[in-house]
């Protein structure tokens, strides 16, 4: 039987976190910047606890005016400061709660800059790297952050959209462009299953390229996100696949 992770961005302070626990197995979870507290962090490694949802940190740019979603261009000495910072602290509150840290996923303008430029993918990789070489980096299938993981000698997850749509490189369509968003969730949850099943294909002059998905993302702060999550969980599960968390391999 094979497997997937569904993971989604929560303890940012919008959406249904509570809801949206019993569908997921992953929880990448804000660290304080762009969005989230020292209090909600800690509410919601306790509610992942409680569901046996494995627990990541979610590290974002410090812009919560903008939810992390702005491009700020720091240095990579300043990246790197900033990942290992929030990685740390939601790895403290973890353990204070009788938890472990899994993963890192970074968040937004982060995690999109990180996909196509090399020198922030290698600051984030070398953040995680410090910290601990026994977390698993989720990054965009086919992305500059995989392969920086990868690299850096980290246990890396490619990561597909379901509710989003992809250029013909492999890249997210932006989302001020119109069918960015895939909010019906039934067409999305179809969406993660060709994912899950067929992967990412990217064209190139040279002909495609199939790239695997090791777990598909809801986000947590879109409008349906509870029932995305659900139909995703169900079809998945009636074609056979057995939804569990990724661990180190």
């Amino acid at each position: 039987m094979p497997s997937i992770d569904i993971n989604c961005d929560l303890g940012e302070g919008i959406g249904s976190d509570e809801a949206i626990m019993p569908f997921i197995s992953s929880a990448n979870i804000a660290c304080g910047f762009h969005a989230g507290s020292p209090l909600l962090m800690e509410q919601t490694v306790q509610l992942a606890r409680q569901h046996g949802v494995q627990i990541g940190a979610h590290p974002g740019y410090p812009d919560p005016q903008e939810f992390g979603r702005r491009e700020l261009h720091l240095p990579p000495e300043s990246v790197e400061a900033l990942v290992l910072y929030q990685v740390a602290a939601l790895a403290g509150i973890a353990k204070a709660n009788g938890a472990e840290l899994a993963h890192v996923k970074p968040h937004g303008a982060l995690y999109n800059q990180a996909a196509k430029d090399r020198v922030v993918a290698d600051a984030i990789a070398r953040a995680v790297r410090r910290f601990s070489a026994e977390l698993i980096l989720f990054g965009l299938a086919g992305s500059e952050l995989i392969t920086a993981g990868m690299e850096a000698g980290l246990c890396v997850a490619a990561e597909g959209f379901p509710d989003r749509a992809y250029e013909t490189d492999g890249s997210l369509r932006p989302r001020k462009l119109p069918g960015a968003l895939i909010e019906n969730p039934n067409d999305a949850a179809a969406n993660g299953l060709r994912l899950a099943g067929e992967g990412i294909t990217i064209r190139r002059e040279d002909g495609e390229e199939k790239i695997r998905v090791d777990t598909l993302c809801v986000h947590g702060d879109s409008p349906g996100a509870v029932e995305t999550a659900k139909a995703l969980k169900a079809i998945l599960e009636k074609n056979q696949f057995k939804i569990t968390a990724l661990k180190k391999y």
